[in-house]
């Protein structure tokens, strides 16, 4: 065996996962150099994070088998094709026309860590994503909202917030969480990833009441997920702020003035 690469017993001795190891074989081919492994499992760390560093490197759409879909109701809702990255630019610029800039908290420092707090919406059809650009008058399923987990999510962010885990927060409102995001980030932006398990329109463009954008500083990162967890909330990463681009999985959607009205 080559002194430059290196196996699983090698890999687990130095505290790397079976999954993440796993991962970097079926990337490579064969067993991995040192050099191969250290590097994939640095890109995982800057850019996978929450997501298969598989998927994340091969740039997979974001679908699963209808069988798995999460969202099990109308067949109408189904028959809908799922957009691919790039034809998502379209529909942003459709649904961000004229978007004006938040007028509440907002993120002032790039390279901040971004989450949302609460579930993963796996709705599309009751929102301007639905009527805008799938033309539904009458949407499948109307979203409906729950105020008192509204209110103890608020309730338990703010006291994050007071804690000094919080630096900006805000709600997913119309045009789903792409808008939501570059409303409430500019005049800087941002570069996300979308989990694997849901539809990526339904991910970006729903509007599915009872979820909060949160920037969290690195160094607050563990206890602030600590603190969720304890809170029986569930945190999703996003990615990060960045200096006026929006990147959606690896795929460049251009400036923040080019979607902000001025």
């Amino acid at each position: 065996m080559s002194e430059n690469i290196i196996d699983y017993e090698q890999a687990e001795s130095l505290g790397i996962s079976r999954e993440a190891y796993d991962e970097v074989l079926d990337i490579v081919g064969r067993i991995p150099t040192i050099e191969e492994l250290s590097t994939l499992l640095a890109m995982w760390e800057s850019n996978g994070r929450q997501q298969s560093l598989y998927g994340w490197l091969r740039g997979q759409r974001h679908t699963v088998e209808r069988d798995d879909y999460v969202y099990t109701g109308s067949a109408d809702h189904k028959a809908i094709r799922e957009p691919k990255v790039k034809e998502c630019v379209t529909i942003a610029k459709e649904l961000c026309k004229k978007l004006p800039v938040a007028s509440d908290q907002w993120p002032v420092a790039t390279g901040l860590l971004l989450y949302m707090v609460g579930n993963v919406s796996s709705e599309f059809a009751d929102g301007e994503y639905a009527r805008r650009c799938l033309h539904l008058v009458e949407v499948p399923m109307a979203a409906t909202g729950n105020d008192e987990d509204c209110n103890y999510i608020e309730m338990i962010l703010s006291a994050l917030a007071g804690a000094g885990l919080v630096l900006a927060q805000s709600v997913v409102a119309e045009g789903g969480l792409f808008c939501s995001l570059l409303r409430w980030t500019a005049p800087l932006g941002y570069d996300i990833l979308v989990p694997r398990e849901v539809r990526l329109d339904a991910f970006l463009f729903g509007e599915e009441p009872g979820r909060y954008l949160v920037a969290v500083e690195e160094q607050a990162d563990d206890q602030f997920l600590l603190k969720l967890g304890e809170a029986r909330l569930n945190g999703c990463f996003l990615g990060r702020t960045t200096k006026n681009r929006i990147v959606v999985d690896g795929y460049d959607f251009g400036a923040v003035n080019g979607y902000i009205a001025r």
